[in-house]
C-alpha cells in the first residue's frame, strides 16, 4: 500500500490516504473520506505509512463518468446554495450559506454555513429535500474556514493563504504585529475574514531572533560616534538600526551596534577625557 497526499477542492490541506496504486501527481481520484466517496487530486509523491495514524482510502482513478457526475453535482450544489440563501433572507435568518457539497454517490449533502450565534436551520431541510433525496448535514464554519472555502484576495494582491497553501490555522496574536514593528491598525492587520492576518506568523520567529541584537524600546542609550544620548523610540529589525530621540531634541537613525547603554557614569566625562568603557545595549522585544 502507498500513502498519497490528497487535496480536496474545498481546502488546500493535504490528507494522507492509502492507495494500492502510486497514482501520479495531478491525477483525479475517487476517495473514501469521512463524508463518503468524493473526487480529489493527488498532490505529491507516495510517502511512508506511519503507525497509529488513521488514513482514508483511494478507491480508484476517476473515470470520465466520475468527473462528469462530479461536475453535475457541483452545479447542483451551487444552484441549491443560492436557493437556500434566498429562502434564508425571506425568513430573516441571520445566517450566511457558504457552500453546498454532495458526495459522489449523492447519499449526503453538506450545507456549510456561518452565523454569529447559534441558529436553528431545520426550516431549510424541506427546501433541500425538495431537490434531492440525500441525507442533509448542516456544518457550522468559522470566519477563517469561510474565507478558505470561498477564496478571496489578500492585501498582497494574491489568493489568500488559507485557500492557497495553509495546512492549519495556527494561533495569531497582536504581539506578533508588535514584534514586527507594524502599525497597530486593525484594518491593515486583518484579513478578509476579519481576523488577524495568518501571514503574521510566517516570519515571527525570524523577527524574534533579530530583536535579540537590538536594545529595548524606550531604553536609554548613547551613540559611540557622536556621544549623543537619548531614548530609543523605534526599532528596525531588518536593517539592524534604531531611532534615538536625543536629549537635545534631535532624531538619530543609527546602527544598534554603535550604541551603548546610558548610565550616569557615561554621562559625566572623566578628568583625563577618557571615554567611558563600552557597555552592551539592552536586548529584547517590547
Amino acid at each position: 500500500m502507498f500513502v498519497l497526499p490528497i487535496r480536496f477542492e474545498r481546502s488546500p490541506r493535504l490528507h494522507p490516504m492509502l492507495s494500492e496504486v502510486p497514482h501520479a501527481v495531478g491525477t483525479k481520484v475517487v476517495v473514501q473520506g469521512k463524508r463518503g466517496p468524493e473526487v480529489a487530486t493527488v498532490r505529491g509523491e507516495p510517502g511512508e505509512r506511519k503507525a497509529q495514524e488513521r488514513y482514508g482510502m483511494v478507491l480508484r482513478a476517476a473515470t470520465p463518468e466520475d468527473l462528469a457526475r462530479w461536475e453535475d453535482l457541483h452545479r447542483q450544489g451551487e444552484d441549491l446554495k443560492w436557493l437556500l440563501r434566498a429562502r434564508a433572507r425571506e425568513r430573516s435568518l441571520p445566517v450566511k450559506l457558504v457552500a453546498v457539497e454532495f458526495t459522489l454517490d449523492e447519499s449526503l449533502v453538506t450545507v456549510s454555513y456561518s452565523a454569529d450565534e447559534r441558529i436553528e436551520l431545520t426550516s431549510l431541510i424541506g427546501e433541500v429535500r425538495a431537490h434531492t433525496r440525500a441525507r442533509v448535514n448542516f456544518a457550522a464554519v468559522g470566519p477563517r474556514e469561510q474565507a478558505q472555502m470561498i477564496g478571496t484576495l489578500g492585501a498582497c494582491g494574491r489568493e489568500n493563504c488559507s485557500s492557497n497553501h495553509l495546512q492549519d490555522f495556527a494561533p495569531v496574536s497582536i504581539r506578533m504585529a508588535r514584534d514586527q514593528q507594524l502599525p497597530l491598525n486593525p484594518e491593515k492587520l486583518s484579513g478578509p475574514c476579519g481576523r488577524l492576518l495568518c501571514c503574521l506568523q510566517f516570519e515571527h520567529t525570524q523577527y524574534l531572533e533579530l530583536l535579540k541584537d537590538l536594545p529595548r524600546k524606550n531604553a536609554k542609550v548613547c551613540h559611540e560616534g557622536s556621544g549623543a544620548c537619548g531614548k530609543v523610540t523605534k526599532l528596525h529589525p531588518l536593517s539592524g538600526t534604531v531611532d534615538v530621540h536625543t536629549d537635545q531634541g534631535t532624531l538619530l537613525g543609527v546602527p544598534a551596534a554603535d550604541l551603548r547603554r546610558a548610565t550616569e557614569e557615561a554621562r559625566i566625562p572623566s578628568e583625563k577625557g577618557a571615554r567611558p568603557p563600552r557597555r552592551d545595549p539592552g536586548t529584547g522585544a517590547s
